[in-house]
This record gives structure tokens, C-alpha cells and sequence, in this order.
């Protein structure tokens, strides 16, 4: 045997073809199913069950024992309730980042520690590879329509040492076929999108329950006219055009926020796709976290993302006492607060930091 691997299987077909990969290396395999939100939906089913099904018909399948471990309030200490502070700050979170650094390659790692596990895998599209000291370092998925480096910025040297993604150096096509063969039952199963906690639910309903909607202004920023009124800022993000309610005002031309004002509680928009106010020559982060530990140079050239469907820009990276600076070689649009500006070296991503403020 090539030791004991722990899968955290999500009853989806990406953590199941790593399992089965894993199986068929000759590793010894436990699936673990994790529990990280207990709510019930609306229509009162817990949203958790279909998934945990599909995940033990799958292990049946393939041939391997299964678990499940509840870190739901692991989840709400540490990752919920900062999405609900960032929110309640005018500001729009990224919790899948949160998760994979608190929770999966956390919590979740020290439970597959103490169950004698020599390492962790999951779905995620990424890779790990090991530089000429023998570091691990963080590579981009070779699906590049799927890589999922963005989402794991936050881990450390130590956390990839043990970590294994077997569907990194796979397309998403070869994914299925793979499953399709071995007859798992998640083969065609759709990919979950959306926050993990919120699945197809309304956001706007799901999030109203925890914050107080508490409505206010909507200001032209150009010309500082009250053009409409807005249900409460957390129900909106910056560079945001569906959902305002106010066309066919002004020019005709779209309406986009850019601005939130959380003490007056002014939502500011402007009018036009092309509207400077939309674009940005860079930003801040509140800290950095550098996946290698330190800081390549104090001042380099490599590509970011500022969030994770965005192609890679190029930017001129200085590193400060509170994080980075970022410029960009040409104009951004609606770089968010809150969001995560992951850096890359070519294939390698460097880490990532939460954008604090953006730079006109």
C-alpha cells in the first residue's frame, strides 16, 4: 500500500474521480463527507443529504469506506461570521477563499492527522510542485477554464506538504469520462455554483435574515443628483448593473454602482459602460499572505487576478509594511473591496490578500 489518504469527498464528480484515482495508485482511501452548515432550506430540506447520498453510493462504487465529520460550528466561528461582517461593512467577501484556509486545510486537515493520514486530497483544480529546495509551491490547475488556484491563495507551506489534488492535471472533460467509465453515479451531475452555504437560493433573501435591510439613497456620482433608492448596501457590489431599478433615466445608458458609502448609507452609480469612474489603476491589500512565506523582491512585475473568472492582468507589484501595492499596466473595471488580488509567476500563485481600497 502507498500509505492512507484522506478524500473530503462533496458528493460531486470532481472529488469522486479523485478518489477513485487514489484508489486505483494503490493508495489506502477514506472518503470523509464534511458538514459545515446545518440550516434547512426554505422548502425545509436540508440541502447536505442529496450530496451525502451521492457521496456513499460513489464510495460503494469505487470501493472505499466513508465518513462524515460536522464542522459546522467551526464554519460559523470562523468563516460565516466574517462574510457577515465584511457584508455588514459595505464590503463583498470571497468565503470559498476563507474555507479552503480555515476549514478544508485546517480543521479538516488536523482530523485527517489524527486519523493517521499521510495526506489530504479534494476536487480542487490545482497542482502542487516542488521547486529546487523542495519546497511545495501552488500551481494552476491545467484546465485553465477550471483552475482553482484563486480559491487556495491562503494556504501555507505546510498545508500543501500534505495536500494532493489528483484532477489538477486533468481537463474537466477527461474528469467525466473517467467517472463515466467506473459507473459512478455522479457522473453527469451538475457542478454546484454559487456560495457554498447559500447553493440556489436567493441571495438576497438568504443574507436579509441575518443583516437588516436598511434602505437608502441611490447618487449619481457625477452630479451628485438623487436618481433612485436602494434596499440596503450589502445587496450590492461594486461594478453591478441588473437589479438597480432606475433605467431610462439621464442618458439611457446603463446604471453601474461604484461606490458604497456605509456611515451616510449612499449607494453612488454612474451612468455608461465606458464612465471612468468604473475603472481603477490599482489597489491595496489589508496584508498578504506569500504561500512561499516571503516576499519574491520588494518590487516585481507578475499577473493577478482580482477575482476568479477574470483573465490574468499584468501588473507592477510593491510590497509595503500592510500588505501590497498594486498597479496595473492598463485600467481595471470594478476592482471590489473585499475581494481577493491573487498574484501569479507564470504557473505559480504567489498568495493572496483581501483589497482594501482601490487606486484611481
Amino acid at each position: 500500500m502507498a500509505g492512507r489518504v484522506m478524500v473530503g469527498m462533496s458528493g460531486g464528480v470532481d472529488s469522486a474521480v479523485s478518489a477513485l484515482i487514489l484508489k486505483q495508485q494503490g493508495y489506502d482511501v477514506l472518503g470523509v463527507f464534511m458538514k459545515n452548515w446545518e440550516e434547512e432550506d426554505d422548502d425545509g430540506v436540508c440541502t447536505a443529504a442529496q450530496d451525502y447520498d451521492d457521496m456513499r453510493r460513489t464510495c460503494d462504487v469505487i470501493g472505499i469506506p466513508y465518513y462524515t465529520v460536522n464542522f459546522a460550528k467551526e464554519y460559523r466561528d470562523r468563516v460565516f461570521s466574517v462574510f457577515l461582517r465584511e457584508y455588514s461593512a459595505g464590503r463583498t467577501p470571497n468565503p470559498d477563499v476563507l474555507c479552503n484556509t480555515e476549514i478544508k486545510f485546517n480543521a479538516f486537515l488536523e482530523f485527517a492527522m489524527m486519523a493517521e493520514c499521510k495526506a489530504l486530497a479534494t476536487g480542487h483544480y490545482a497542482r502542487v510542485k516542488r521547486d529546487e529546495n523542495g519546497r511545495p509551491m501552488l500551481r494552476r490547475g491545467a484546465d485553465d477554464n477550471k483552475d482553482q488556484s484563486y480559491f487556495l491563495c491562503g494556504l501555507t507551506q505546510d498545508m500543501l506538504d500534505v495536500a494532493m489534488f489528483p484532477v489538477g492535471g486533468m481537463h474537466k472533460h477527461h474528469v467525466r469520462e473517467m467517472a463515466r467509465i467506473a459507473k459512478l453515479p455522479v457522473a453527469e451531475k451538475k457542478d454546484s455554483t454559487g456560495i457554498c452555504f447559500i447553493g440556489e437560493r436567493s441571495f438576497r433573501k438568504f443574507i436579509s435574515k441575518y443583516i437588516p435591510t436598511k434602505p437608502g439613497y441611490m447618487v449619481n456620482i457625477d452630479t451628485g443628483e438623487r436618481v433612485g433608492e436602494h434596499e440596503g448596501l450589502f445587496l450590492y457590489t461594486i461594478g453591478q448593473r441588473k437589479g438597480l431599478g432606475i433605467g431610462g433615466k439621464g442618458t439611457g445608458d446603463p446604471w453601474f454602482v461604484v461606490e458604497k458609502d456605509v456611515k451616510d448609507n449612499i449607494l453612488y452609480i454612474c451612468q455608461g459602460e465606458k464612465n471612468p469612474r468604473l475603472f481603477q489603476n490599482g489597489l491595496t491589500t489589508a496584508g498578504f499572505h506569500w504561500i512561499s512565506g516571503e516576499a519574491p523582491r520588494e518590487e516585481f512585475d507578475c499577473t493577478a487576478k482580482f477575482r476568479y473568472r477574470q483573465k490574468d492582468v499584468d501588473v507592477h507589484v510593491k510590497v509595503t509594511d500592510g500588505g501590497i501595492e498594486v498597479k496595473f499596466k492598463e485600467p481595471q473595471r470594478a476592482v471590489t473591496p473585499g475581494q481577493y488580488a491573487v498574484l501569479y509567476q507564470g504557473q505559480i500563485c504567489l498568495g493572496g490578500g483581501i483589497i482594501e481600497n482601490p487606486l484611481v
